[in-house]
């Protein structure tokens, strides 16, 4: 056939199969590379409209053909998600995760997304929650750790992590800096200084209540309402474990987890009198202890009540506040030039400066959430639990 363009060639076959648009294509090359007389032009003008042909084909059957529901008169594709993680981002799974929180009834596709969103995280983690647990969809798990990074503390500089529990990392520092080297002689090799960092998992549990009368109330209401209740339990939980986690059926904080010395090497912080208070010197000399390339991102961690019992009206030698507010940003101040941080689980006169990028909190799994109707069945109340993997670990001793 004489085709005018690729347009033509496309259109006469796309509705053929696959294997008569290659053996048409073969036989083009064959007549390119062995008939003198061809016409070269015309011949690769249907070689470009065989190979579009061909990809549309693929195409087609690759992605499913709309479902047409004659009594919604609505089109539904079919699901093909390849992994949880983009199950959990759908809107069908969204939906379908506050509607069964809420009693609601889900129509047959939100069932089949949700049962096989849960049924595929079970199999992979939290196999100690009851079946009915689902964790959160991927669009309301951001807005918990977005908000709660919003409400300050030490938890909004901290590095998150979504690592696997149960994992050790091993990081190598270097002993020596190099050395100027002389032509042709040996070089030593040398081993680095190697430390873990440990990730074992710590679940943190959380219960609350409202009233059966809820399940009227619209998925965008209850959404709302499940994040403040998650920001302020398990994410302020998580908060404190930063500071104070013991390390045993906890994250390790930062207080139990580095060891305070202030003579020899390991001098790492200064201690200043009860009776005469903090001075000026004191926090110079803080300042000093910290080496010059965690500078950059260092901040002050105090709670309120020390901030301006203490920094408030401290003065230089050259009788200058050395904390500054700052009314144009959302930053508290700044204490010789070091924003401030104000973390209300440090306790009174307790004194934190240093690179906090250098600390990090793990959450090993997105946190999962299931319902219960029958444990408050006196009380007409529908029970939550919450539940997340969480550990907390030093990525560095150095930036104190």
């Amino acid at each position: 056939m004489n085709f005018k363009n690729i347009a033509e060639v496309f259109n006469y076959y796309k509705d053929k199969d696959i294997s008569e648009i290659e053996k048409r294509a073969k036989e083009i090359n064959n007549l390119i590379d062995t008939d003198a007389n061809a016409d070269i032009d015309a011949l690769n003008l249907e070689l470009d409209g065989l190979k579009q042909a061909k990809i549309n084909i693929e195409e087609r059957k690759n992605k499913p053909m709309p479902n047409f529901n004659p009594i919604t008169k609505m089109n539904f594709e079919n699901l093909s998600v390849s992994n949880n993680d983009d199950l959990l981002s759908t809107k069908e799974y969204r939906t379908a995760f506050f509607k069964t929180l809420l009693g609601q009834t889900l129509n047959n596709f939100e069932n089949e997304v949700y049962e096989k969103a849960i049924s595929e995280k079970r199999s992979e983690s939290f196999s100690t929650v009851t079946n009915s647990a689902a964790v959160l969809p991927t669009q309301t798990y951001n807005q918990v750790i977005s908000k709660a990074r919003t409400m300050g503390g030490l938890l909004s500089v901290c590095r998150g992590f979504n690592l696997p529990s149960k994992i050790s990392v091993p990081i190598g520092t270097p002993k020596s800096k190099a050395s100027w080297h002389t032509e042709g002689s040996a070089v030593e090799s040398e081993n680095p200084d190697v430390a873990a960092i440990s990730f074992t998992g710590y679940e943190i549990l959380k219960v609350f209540s409202i009233s059966a009368a809820a399940k009227k109330i619209s998925i965008e209401a209850f959404e709302s309402y499940i994040i403040d209740e998650l920001t302020n339990c398990v994410m302020a939980c998580i908060a404190d474990a930063i500071v104070n986690g013991t390390g045993s059926a906890q994250g390790t904080g930062i207080l139990p987890g580095i060891t305070w010395a202030k003579t020899g090497v390991s001098k790492n912080h200064i201690e200043f009198s009860k009776t005469a208070g903090l001075t000026y010197k004191d926090v110079t000399n803080t300042v000093a202890l910290l080496k010059r390339g965690y500078g950059a991102g260092a901040k002050w961690a105090m709670n309120n009540a020390t901030l301006y019992n203490l920094f408030y009206g401290l003065v230089d030698n050259n009788n200058r506040p050395i904390f500054i507010i700052d009314p144009k940003s959302e930053n508290i101040g700044k204490i010789l030039g070091f924003d401030v941080i104000i973390d209300d689980n440090l306790s009174d006169e307790v004194i934190l400066f240093g690179n906090f990028n250098y600390m990090g909190y793990n959450l090993a799994e997105n946190i999962a959430v299931e319902v219960s109707r029958e444990s408050s069945f006196k009380s007409g109340l529908i029970d939550y639990r919450a539940m997340a993997i969480q550990t907390v670990s030093r990525l560095s001793r150095r930036h104190l």
